[in-house]
Protein backbone atom coordinates (compact mmCIF):
# COMPACT_ATOMS: atom_id res chain seq x y z
CA UNK A 1 0.00 0.00 0.00
CA UNK A 2 2.62 2.39 0.90
CA UNK A 3 4.85 1.71 -2.14
CA UNK A 4 1.96 2.13 -4.71
CA UNK A 5 0.90 5.63 -2.94
CA UNK A 6 4.64 6.84 -2.72
CA UNK A 7 4.76 6.54 -6.91
CA UNK A 8 2.15 9.28 -6.91
CA UNK A 9 4.89 11.44 -4.87
CA UNK A 10 7.67 13.58 -5.79
CA UNK A 11 10.71 12.35 -5.18
CA UNK A 12 11.69 12.91 -1.40
CA UNK A 13 15.49 13.54 -0.98
CA UNK A 14 17.71 16.17 -2.06
CA UNK A 15 21.19 17.30 -1.31
CA UNK A 16 22.40 17.86 2.75
CA UNK A 17 25.57 19.51 3.47
CA UNK A 18 28.65 17.70 1.99
CA UNK A 19 26.89 15.31 -0.31
CA UNK A 20 24.41 14.55 2.35
CA UNK A 21 20.72 12.86 1.38
CA UNK A 22 18.07 13.51 3.51
CA UNK A 23 14.38 13.16 3.59
CA UNK A 24 11.92 15.83 1.63
CA UNK A 25 9.75 15.58 3.85
CA UNK A 26 7.14 17.83 1.54
CA UNK A 27 7.17 15.08 -1.02
CA UNK A 28 5.89 12.36 0.96
CA UNK A 29 2.50 10.91 1.45
CA UNK A 30 0.79 9.72 4.75
CA UNK A 31 0.66 6.55 3.61
CA UNK A 32 4.57 6.11 4.25
CA UNK A 33 3.25 6.32 8.21
CA UNK A 34 1.38 2.94 7.72
CA UNK A 35 4.15 0.52 8.94
CA UNK A 36 4.44 3.50 12.17
CA UNK A 37 0.64 2.80 12.75
CA UNK A 38 0.91 -0.96 12.30
CA UNK A 39 3.69 -1.23 15.21
CA UNK A 40 1.98 0.60 17.22
CA UNK A 41 -1.15 -1.44 16.94
CA UNK A 42 0.56 -4.28 17.21
CA UNK A 43 1.57 -3.03 20.90
CA UNK A 44 -1.80 -2.62 21.41
CA UNK A 45 -3.64 -5.44 20.16
CA UNK A 46 -1.46 -8.31 20.39
CA UNK A 47 -0.61 -8.87 23.89
CA UNK A 48 -4.32 -8.81 24.83
CA UNK A 49 -5.57 -11.14 21.97
CA UNK A 50 -2.54 -13.47 21.75
CA UNK A 51 -0.26 -13.41 24.94
CA UNK A 52 1.62 -16.19 24.61
CA UNK A 53 2.61 -15.26 20.67
CA UNK A 54 3.77 -11.83 21.81
CA UNK A 55 5.71 -12.94 24.38
CA UNK A 56 7.28 -14.97 21.94
CA UNK A 57 7.82 -13.51 18.69
CA UNK A 58 7.45 -9.40 19.45
CA UNK A 59 10.86 -9.33 18.28
CA UNK A 60 9.94 -10.66 14.68
CA UNK A 61 6.82 -8.70 14.77
CA UNK A 62 8.75 -5.24 15.45
CA UNK A 63 11.23 -6.11 12.94
CA UNK A 64 8.06 -6.93 10.19
CA UNK A 65 7.24 -3.38 10.63
CA UNK A 66 10.49 -1.93 9.84
CA UNK A 67 10.69 -3.76 6.82
CA UNK A 68 7.39 -2.49 5.78
CA UNK A 69 8.70 0.64 5.77
CA UNK A 70 12.56 0.02 4.53
CA UNK A 71 12.25 -2.97 1.44
CA UNK A 72 9.24 -0.42 -0.02
CA UNK A 73 11.03 2.71 0.74
CA UNK A 74 14.28 1.79 -0.52
CA UNK A 75 12.97 0.70 -3.68
CA UNK A 76 11.32 4.22 -4.40
CA UNK A 77 14.10 6.37 -3.37
CA UNK A 78 17.60 4.31 -3.87
CA UNK A 79 19.67 2.48 -0.97
CA UNK A 80 21.83 5.80 -1.05
CA UNK A 81 19.36 7.46 0.73
CA UNK A 82 17.77 4.24 2.79
CA UNK A 83 20.86 3.63 3.98
CA UNK A 84 21.64 6.79 5.55
CA UNK A 85 18.31 7.53 6.90
CA UNK A 86 18.76 3.78 8.58
CA UNK A 87 22.56 4.69 10.05
CA UNK A 88 21.40 8.47 11.18
CA UNK A 89 18.38 7.03 13.43
CA UNK A 90 20.81 4.00 14.98
CA UNK A 91 24.00 6.00 15.54
CA UNK A 92 22.63 9.22 16.50
CA UNK A 93 19.46 8.45 18.20
CA UNK A 94 18.52 4.72 18.39
CA UNK A 95 22.07 3.65 20.23
CA UNK A 96 22.34 6.25 22.53
CA UNK A 97 19.01 6.07 24.03
CA UNK A 98 19.56 2.08 24.58
CA UNK A 99 22.78 2.36 25.88
CA UNK A 100 21.60 4.40 28.38
CA UNK A 101 19.06 3.13 29.34
CA UNK A 102 20.78 -0.44 29.50
CA UNK A 103 22.91 1.37 31.75
CA UNK A 104 20.31 3.21 34.23
CA UNK A 105 18.46 -0.35 34.03
CA UNK A 106 21.72 -2.30 35.10
CA UNK A 107 22.70 0.19 37.94
CA UNK A 108 19.80 0.67 39.55
CA UNK A 109 18.89 -2.95 39.21
CA UNK A 110 21.82 -3.38 41.48
CA UNK A 111 20.39 -1.52 44.20
CA UNK A 112 18.10 -3.55 46.51
CA UNK A 113 16.05 -2.24 49.40
CA UNK A 114 15.97 -5.00 52.41
CA UNK A 115 14.11 -5.75 55.53
CA UNK A 116 10.17 -5.18 54.61
CA UNK A 117 7.93 -2.06 53.56
CA UNK A 118 4.29 -2.76 54.13
CA UNK A 119 2.61 -1.15 50.99
CA UNK A 120 -0.07 1.30 52.91
CA UNK A 121 -1.72 4.27 51.36
CA UNK A 122 0.76 6.37 52.53
CA UNK A 123 4.30 4.55 52.28
CA UNK A 124 3.11 4.32 48.11
CA UNK A 125 2.58 7.50 48.35
CA UNK A 126 6.02 8.62 50.06
CA UNK A 127 7.89 6.05 47.52
CA UNK A 128 5.43 7.96 44.83
CA UNK A 129 7.06 11.17 46.25
CA UNK A 130 10.39 10.39 46.50
CA UNK A 131 10.96 9.17 42.80
CA UNK A 132 9.19 12.06 41.48
CA UNK A 133 11.87 14.27 43.30
CA UNK A 134 14.67 11.88 42.09
CA UNK A 135 13.95 11.80 38.71
CA UNK A 136 15.32 15.13 37.25
CA UNK A 137 18.68 14.64 38.68
CA UNK A 138 18.90 10.47 37.58
CA UNK A 139 16.37 10.29 35.01
CA UNK A 140 12.92 9.20 34.86
CA UNK A 141 14.82 5.95 33.95
CA UNK A 142 16.82 5.93 37.00
CA UNK A 143 14.64 6.77 39.48
CA UNK A 144 11.86 4.06 38.02
CA UNK A 145 14.25 1.18 37.69
CA UNK A 146 15.53 2.09 41.35
CA UNK A 147 11.94 2.35 42.92
CA UNK A 148 9.30 0.15 40.76
CA UNK A 149 11.15 -3.29 42.13
CA UNK A 150 10.60 -1.80 46.23
CA UNK A 151 7.30 -0.66 45.84
CA UNK A 152 6.11 -3.98 43.76
CA UNK A 153 7.44 -6.34 46.86
CA UNK A 154 6.03 -4.02 49.43
CA UNK A 155 2.55 -4.34 48.04
CA UNK A 156 2.65 -7.80 46.81
CA UNK A 157 0.19 -9.12 49.35
CA UNK A 158 -2.06 -6.96 47.85
CA UNK A 159 -4.84 -8.06 45.44
CA UNK A 160 -5.83 -3.96 44.41
CA UNK A 161 -2.78 -2.46 43.23
CA UNK A 162 -2.77 -2.04 39.13
CA UNK A 163 -3.22 1.47 39.98
CA UNK A 164 0.15 1.93 41.97
CA UNK A 165 2.29 0.66 39.21
CA UNK A 166 -0.12 3.11 36.47
CA UNK A 167 0.46 6.27 38.81
CA UNK A 168 4.16 5.41 39.12
CA UNK A 169 4.00 5.76 35.38
CA UNK A 170 2.59 8.84 35.42
CA UNK A 171 4.68 10.11 38.27
CA UNK A 172 8.10 8.52 38.52
CA UNK A 173 8.47 7.42 35.06
CA UNK A 174 7.34 10.91 33.17
CA UNK A 175 6.44 14.02 35.28
CA UNK A 176 9.44 13.93 37.96
CA UNK A 177 11.82 14.17 34.95
CA UNK A 178 11.07 18.21 34.32
CA UNK A 179 13.55 20.45 36.17
CA UNK A 180 16.94 19.04 34.59
CA UNK A 181 18.07 17.89 31.36
CA UNK A 182 19.08 15.01 32.93
CA UNK A 183 15.62 13.82 33.67
CA UNK A 184 13.73 13.85 30.59
CA UNK A 185 15.61 12.99 26.67
CA UNK A 186 13.96 16.00 25.20
CA UNK A 187 14.86 18.41 27.92
CA UNK A 188 18.89 17.81 27.33
CA UNK A 189 18.48 17.80 23.54
CA UNK A 190 16.98 21.10 24.90
CA UNK A 191 20.29 21.71 26.41
CA UNK A 192 22.38 20.61 23.39
CA UNK A 193 20.64 23.36 21.54
CA UNK A 194 21.54 26.01 24.40
CA UNK A 195 19.07 26.14 26.45
CA UNK A 196 20.58 26.96 29.98
CA UNK A 197 21.20 23.87 32.28
CA UNK A 198 18.95 25.14 35.23
CA UNK A 199 16.04 26.84 32.62
CA UNK A 200 13.76 24.19 33.13
CA UNK A 201 14.35 24.29 36.93
CA UNK A 202 13.36 27.43 37.33
CA UNK A 203 10.40 27.49 34.58
CA UNK A 204 8.97 24.11 34.98
CA UNK A 205 9.02 24.12 38.49
CA UNK A 206 5.03 25.47 38.96
CA UNK A 207 3.97 23.19 36.05
CA UNK A 208 5.74 20.26 37.51
CA UNK A 209 4.87 21.10 40.94
CA UNK A 210 0.88 21.69 40.33
CA UNK A 211 0.87 18.76 38.14
CA UNK A 212 2.68 16.17 40.87
CA UNK A 213 0.29 17.81 43.67
CA UNK A 214 -3.05 16.81 42.29
CA UNK A 215 -1.65 13.48 41.12
CA UNK A 216 -0.47 12.65 44.73
CA UNK A 217 -3.28 13.68 46.18
CA UNK A 218 -5.78 12.34 43.50
CA UNK A 219 -3.20 8.58 44.57
CA UNK A 220 -3.38 8.76 47.84
CA UNK A 221 -6.98 9.27 48.02
CA UNK A 222 -8.16 6.34 45.31
CA UNK A 223 -4.98 3.86 47.02
CA UNK A 224 -6.42 4.77 50.70
CA UNK A 225 -9.83 3.60 49.19
CA UNK A 226 -8.59 0.68 47.41
CA UNK A 227 -6.75 -0.51 50.59
CA UNK A 228 -10.17 -0.87 52.59
CA UNK A 229 -11.00 -3.11 50.31
CA UNK A 230 -8.20 -5.28 50.70
CA UNK A 231 -9.58 -9.20 52.04
CA UNK A 232 -6.30 -9.92 53.53
CA UNK A 233 -3.51 -8.52 55.27
CA UNK A 234 0.46 -8.90 55.02
CA UNK A 235 2.49 -11.10 56.52
CA UNK A 236 3.01 -10.62 60.62
CA UNK A 237 5.65 -9.03 61.22
CA UNK A 238 6.77 -8.11 57.95
CA UNK A 239 6.77 -4.38 58.67
CA UNK A 240 9.07 -5.14 61.93
CA UNK A 241 12.04 -6.00 59.64
CA UNK A 242 15.02 -3.19 59.48
CA UNK A 243 15.13 -1.72 56.33
CA UNK A 244 18.60 -1.57 54.77
CA UNK A 245 20.42 -1.22 50.95
CA UNK A 246 22.20 -4.05 49.14
CA UNK A 247 24.30 -3.10 46.69
CA UNK A 248 24.57 0.96 47.90
CA UNK A 249 28.04 1.56 45.46
CA UNK A 250 25.57 1.32 42.88
CA UNK A 251 24.50 4.88 43.97
CA UNK A 252 28.35 6.50 43.34
CA UNK A 253 27.78 4.41 40.09
CA UNK A 254 24.53 5.84 39.20
CA UNK A 255 26.47 9.63 39.62
CA UNK A 256 28.60 8.84 37.61
CA UNK A 257 25.89 7.99 34.83
CA UNK A 258 24.81 11.48 35.74
CA UNK A 259 28.69 12.78 35.08
CA UNK A 260 29.24 11.52 31.96
CA UNK A 261 25.63 12.33 29.92
CA UNK A 262 26.64 16.18 31.53
CA UNK A 263 29.84 15.74 30.20
CA UNK A 264 28.82 15.41 26.89
CA UNK A 265 26.67 18.35 26.94
CA UNK A 266 29.26 20.68 28.63
CA UNK A 267 32.58 19.01 26.69
CA UNK A 268 32.70 20.79 23.19
CA UNK A 269 36.18 19.49 22.01
CA UNK A 270 35.28 19.64 18.43
CA UNK A 271 36.31 15.98 17.04
CA UNK A 272 34.19 14.07 15.15
CA UNK A 273 33.94 11.70 12.17
CA UNK A 274 32.38 10.46 9.46
CA UNK A 275 30.24 7.63 8.78
CA UNK A 276 28.56 7.79 5.60
CA UNK A 277 28.12 11.73 6.04
CA UNK A 278 26.68 11.22 9.83
CA UNK A 279 29.37 13.27 11.74
CA UNK A 280 30.02 11.29 15.29
CA UNK A 281 31.30 13.60 18.01
CA UNK A 282 33.75 12.53 20.13
CA UNK A 283 31.82 13.74 23.58
CA UNK A 284 29.36 11.37 22.38
CA UNK A 285 31.39 8.98 22.00
CA UNK A 286 33.10 8.95 25.02
CA UNK A 287 29.70 9.34 26.57
CA UNK A 288 28.57 6.20 25.26
CA UNK A 289 31.45 4.47 25.63
CA UNK A 290 31.52 5.45 29.77
CA UNK A 291 27.97 4.26 29.83
CA UNK A 292 28.76 0.53 29.02
CA UNK A 293 31.95 0.56 31.38
CA UNK A 294 29.85 1.90 34.13
CA UNK A 295 27.39 -0.96 32.90
CA UNK A 296 30.02 -3.39 33.56
CA UNK A 297 31.53 -1.95 36.54
CA UNK A 298 27.63 -2.26 38.05
CA UNK A 299 27.56 -5.85 37.01
CA UNK A 300 31.15 -6.51 38.46
CA UNK A 301 30.37 -5.07 41.84
CA UNK A 302 27.45 -6.74 42.31
CA UNK A 303 26.59 -10.14 43.85
CA UNK A 304 24.02 -11.78 41.04
CA UNK A 305 22.49 -13.20 44.33
CA UNK A 306 21.66 -9.77 45.06
CA UNK A 307 19.88 -9.21 41.89
CA UNK A 308 18.25 -12.13 41.99
CA UNK A 309 16.69 -11.32 45.40
CA UNK A 310 15.83 -8.25 43.04
CA UNK A 311 13.87 -10.34 40.65
CA UNK A 312 16.19 -8.75 38.17
CA UNK A 313 16.19 -10.05 34.76
CA UNK A 314 17.31 -9.29 31.64
CA UNK A 315 13.56 -9.10 29.56
CA UNK A 316 12.63 -5.87 29.96
CA UNK A 317 15.69 -4.14 28.44
CA UNK A 318 15.37 -7.26 25.74
CA UNK A 319 12.06 -5.84 24.96
CA UNK A 320 12.36 -2.46 24.76
CA UNK A 321 15.53 -2.77 22.64
CA UNK A 322 13.54 -5.10 20.05
CA UNK A 323 10.62 -2.89 20.03
CA UNK A 324 12.35 0.73 20.10
CA UNK A 325 14.45 -0.56 17.05
CA UNK A 326 11.01 -0.59 14.69
CA UNK A 327 9.54 2.45 16.25
CA UNK A 328 12.72 4.30 15.56
CA UNK A 329 12.90 2.85 12.02
CA UNK A 330 9.33 3.95 11.22
CA UNK A 331 8.96 6.94 12.79
CA UNK A 332 11.39 8.25 10.08
CA UNK A 333 8.41 9.20 7.96
CA UNK A 334 6.67 10.69 9.88
CA UNK A 335 9.34 13.02 11.57
CA UNK A 336 10.35 14.10 8.43
CA UNK A 337 6.24 15.10 7.25
CA UNK A 338 6.31 16.97 10.47
CA UNK A 339 9.59 18.62 10.21
CA UNK A 340 8.27 20.06 6.58
CA UNK A 341 5.89 22.22 8.58
CA UNK A 342 3.11 24.04 6.57
CA UNK A 343 4.94 22.12 3.01
CA UNK A 344 4.57 18.78 4.13
CA UNK A 345 0.84 16.18 4.86
CA UNK A 346 0.30 17.42 8.18
CA UNK A 347 0.48 20.83 7.55
CA UNK A 348 -2.72 21.03 8.77
CA UNK A 349 -1.74 20.14 12.40
CA UNK A 350 1.65 22.26 12.29
CA UNK A 351 0.08 25.57 11.37
CA UNK A 352 -2.05 25.64 14.46
CA UNK A 353 0.85 26.61 16.79
CA UNK A 354 0.41 30.28 15.13
CA UNK A 355 -2.08 32.85 14.93
CA UNK A 356 -3.05 34.90 11.79
CA UNK A 357 -0.53 37.44 12.87
CA UNK A 358 2.53 34.55 12.92
CA UNK A 359 2.18 34.86 16.83
CA UNK A 360 2.83 32.00 18.77
CA UNK A 361 -0.01 30.15 20.34
CA UNK A 362 1.28 28.45 23.58
CA UNK A 363 -1.94 26.55 24.24
CA UNK A 364 -1.68 24.61 20.60
CA UNK A 365 2.26 24.65 21.37
CA UNK A 366 1.98 22.65 24.87
CA UNK A 367 -0.87 20.17 23.50
CA UNK A 368 0.53 19.35 20.12
CA UNK A 369 4.07 18.56 21.59
CA UNK A 370 2.26 16.63 24.38
CA UNK A 371 -0.25 14.78 22.08
CA UNK A 372 2.61 13.77 19.75
CA UNK A 373 5.00 12.49 21.98
CA UNK A 374 2.77 10.39 23.40
CA UNK A 375 2.69 8.38 20.03
CA UNK A 376 5.74 9.08 18.69
CA UNK A 377 9.27 9.54 20.72
CA UNK A 378 8.99 12.72 22.61
CA UNK A 379 12.84 13.98 22.04
CA UNK A 380 11.99 14.44 18.24
CA UNK A 381 9.30 15.61 19.08
CA UNK A 382 10.23 18.44 20.97
CA UNK A 383 13.08 19.17 18.51
CA UNK A 384 10.42 19.39 15.54
CA UNK A 385 8.34 22.05 17.81
CA UNK A 386 11.09 23.75 19.12
CA UNK A 387 12.73 24.45 15.59
CA UNK A 388 8.85 25.30 14.35
CA UNK A 389 9.06 28.09 17.27
CA UNK A 390 12.65 29.22 15.41
CA UNK A 391 15.09 27.67 16.98
CA UNK A 392 16.82 30.12 18.29
CA UNK A 393 17.59 29.14 21.68
CA UNK A 394 18.31 32.68 23.46
CA UNK A 395 15.11 34.10 22.13
CA UNK A 396 13.38 31.42 23.33
CA UNK A 397 14.69 31.48 27.06
CA UNK A 398 13.53 35.18 26.62
CA UNK A 399 10.92 36.98 24.92
CA UNK A 400 9.34 33.42 23.98
CA UNK A 401 9.70 31.45 26.84
CA UNK A 402 6.21 30.63 27.64
CA UNK A 403 6.56 29.05 24.07
CA UNK A 404 9.61 27.04 25.22
CA UNK A 405 7.72 26.42 28.45
CA UNK A 406 4.84 24.81 26.70
CA UNK A 407 7.04 22.51 24.58
CA UNK A 408 9.08 21.36 27.36
CA UNK A 409 5.75 20.64 29.62
CA UNK A 410 3.90 19.04 26.35
CA UNK A 411 6.69 16.74 25.57
CA UNK A 412 7.54 15.67 29.24
CA UNK A 413 4.09 15.30 30.92
CA UNK A 414 2.49 14.23 27.68
CA UNK A 415 4.97 11.08 27.26
CA UNK A 416 2.62 9.26 30.31
CA UNK A 417 -0.36 9.36 28.02
CA UNK A 418 1.15 6.12 26.67
CA UNK A 419 3.27 3.18 27.30
CA UNK A 420 5.72 4.31 24.30
CA UNK A 421 5.46 7.53 24.86
CA UNK A 422 8.54 7.77 27.08
CA UNK A 423 10.73 4.62 27.40
CA UNK A 424 10.53 3.91 31.24
CA UNK A 425 6.99 3.76 30.85
CA UNK A 426 7.11 -0.13 28.68
CA UNK A 427 9.85 -1.18 31.12
CA UNK A 428 7.79 -0.47 33.83
CA UNK A 429 4.77 -2.24 32.51
CA UNK A 430 7.72 -5.37 31.85
CA UNK A 431 8.36 -5.73 35.33
CA UNK A 432 5.00 -5.56 36.99
CA UNK A 433 3.99 -8.31 34.35
CA UNK A 434 6.79 -10.52 34.80
CA UNK A 435 5.85 -9.95 38.70
CA UNK A 436 2.41 -11.32 38.15
CA UNK A 437 0.81 -7.68 37.83
CA UNK A 438 -2.28 -7.88 35.06
CA UNK A 439 -1.28 -4.67 33.49
CA UNK A 440 -3.54 -2.89 31.68
CA UNK A 441 -3.72 -3.31 27.52
CA UNK A 442 -2.36 0.15 25.37
CA UNK A 443 -5.48 1.42 25.37
CA UNK A 444 -6.70 0.17 28.58
CA UNK A 445 -3.67 2.28 29.85
CA UNK A 446 -4.58 5.55 27.68
CA UNK A 447 -7.95 5.19 29.32
CA UNK A 448 -6.49 5.49 32.97
CA UNK A 449 -4.38 8.55 31.45
CA UNK A 450 -7.34 9.86 29.72
CA UNK A 451 -9.35 9.80 32.47
CA UNK A 452 -6.95 11.14 35.31
CA UNK A 453 -4.47 12.91 33.14
CA UNK A 454 -6.20 15.13 30.64
CA UNK A 455 -8.32 17.23 32.98
CA UNK A 456 -5.21 18.18 34.80
CA UNK A 457 -3.84 18.93 31.65
CA UNK A 458 -6.51 21.03 30.68
CA UNK A 459 -5.68 22.76 34.04
CA UNK A 460 -2.23 23.54 33.45
CA UNK A 461 -3.02 25.13 30.54
CA UNK A 462 -5.71 27.58 31.74
CA UNK A 463 -3.02 28.54 34.77
CA UNK A 464 -0.15 28.49 32.63
CA UNK A 465 -0.91 29.29 28.86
Amino acid sequence: FALGMAFFASPAFAEGGAGAPHLDGSALGLAWVVPFAGILLSIAIVPLAAPHFWHSHFGKISAFWALCFLVPFTIVYGFEISLYEVLHILLLEYLPFIILLFALYTVAGGVRLTGSLQGTPLVNTGILFLGTVIASWMGTTGAAMLLIRPIIQANSWRANKVHIIVFFIFLVANVGGSLTPLGDPPLFLGFLKGVDFFWPTTHMLGPMVTVSAILLVIFFVLDTYCYRRETQAPAAGEAMERLGVEGGLNILVLGGIVVAVLMSGLWQPGLSFEVYHIHLEAQNLLRDALLVGLAFLSLRITRWESRQANAFTWFPIVEVAKLFVGIFLTIVPAIAILKAGTDGALASVVSLVSDNNGEPVNAMYFWLTGLLSGFLDNAPTYLVFFNTAGGNAEILMGPMANTLLAISAGAVFMGAMTYIGNAPNFMVRAIAEERGIAMPSFFGFMGWSCLFLLPIFALVTFLYF
